[in-house]
């Protein structure tokens, strides 16, 4: 635990033990002066905690009449759960961008728990190793992400300060369908009532969110996390690429997932042998690192287009066969 976010919650158990407690008193207390005693009091009050300022000789700071902390009782499983849902949520960019808001919040949760159990969880933490992203998460602000949730969940418009990828401002209007996180970053997707056309916005990109007057209905049928991953897997990029694999959808997503690629399969396409091909389209910036996941496959593939992925194909095959013909260094 952070030594500030301790002292924070230390200063919160002696206000909660009743009285007033004078600014010297608690900056012994907590081992600080008294300035930073009051920026302590003033983390306190952002989160709701009513502290009372107390004026005159006798002065200091006490808690509202009545107010305590309610009690937390988790168990071995729950407090495990809770603990790592928000490491991996931070990990994962589920989290907002706050700061240090997972932070407190383990923080406080370990603050109530006995002994015996912070140990335990302290140990699986210190243990718990994650995978490199593939790409820094992007965490939205609260003050973007929570109107853009009540609009969707009330069908209200809202308009939006955007930044697009070139760097161009607009202010747009938007019927918002649902909201998605998707490989570290979260999207809005939803219709622009202005052009009538469905559109996908990255939270992290959005200044402001504002919720407007009036209603929509979006459709009933409408999946918000399958449309955004069809978007970034249809979005224009420099190479257009078309595969077909022998084998079943199910198996080449594992590789090849929503998002990167669509993958579907013909009715009418099969072998001599009747196995079934899937047509697969990517649309990808480089092409380098496409042979490899194919040859991950091991599958047989016919590629469609382009002619430059067939020469990288062919190159990747050269050099393994090289690697195997080779002997030890040295022998």
């Amino acid at each position: 635990m952070a030594r500030p976010t301790a002292r924070v919650l230390a200063l919160l158990e002696l206000l909660q033990s009743g009285g007033t407690r004078t600014a010297t008193e608690l900056a012994d207390r907590l081992a600080v002066d008294e300035r930073t005693v009051r920026r302590y009091v003033d983390h306190l009050i952002h989160l709701d905690v009513p502290v009372r300022s107390v004026r005159g000789r006798h002065g200091g700071y006490r808690l509202a009449s009545g107010y305590r902390m309610p009690p937390l009782m988790l168990s071995d499983d729950e407090a495990l759960a809770v603990l790592l849902g928000l490491v991996a949520g931070q990990r994962a960019g589920l989290m907002t961008a706050t700061g240090t808001a997972s932070e407190t919040a383990a923080a406080k949760i370990r603050w109530v728990l006995p002994e015996r159990l912070s140990r335990r969880l302290d140990a699986v933490l210190g243990a718990l190793a994650f995978t490199t992203p593939t790409r820094e998460p992007t965490a939205p602000h609260t003050a973007v992400l929570l109107p853009i949730a009540d609009a969707v969940r009330h069908h209200r418009p809202v308009s939006i300060r955007y930044t697009a990828a070139d760097g161009r401002h607009s202010v747009r209007e938007l019927h918002p369908y649902g909201l998605v996180s998707h490989s570290g970053r979260w999207y809005v997707t939803g219709v622009d009532p202005a052009i009538g056309e469905e559109r996908t916005f990255r939270l992290d990109r959005i200044a402001s969110a504002r919720v407007q007057p009036g209603s929509f209905e979006p459709p009933d049928d409408f999946d918000p996390a399958q449309h955004v991953l069809t978007t970034l897997a249809t979005a224009p990029y420099r190479h257009e690429v078309v595969l077909w694999v022998q084998g079943t959808a199910e198996h080449i997503r594992t590789r090849l997932p929503d998002g990167i690629a669509i993958v579907s399969e013909p009715s009418n396409r099969a072998d001599a042998e009747t196995e079934r091909w899937s047509r697969v389209e990517l649309r990808v910036e480089r092409l380098d690192w496409l042979p490899a996941v194919l040859a991950s496959l091991d599958l047989p593939f016919v590629i469609e287009r382009p002619d430059e992925l067939r020469d990288l194909v062919v190159a990747l095959a050269d050099r393994l066969a090289r690697s195997a013909r080779r002997s030890t260094p040295g022998a």
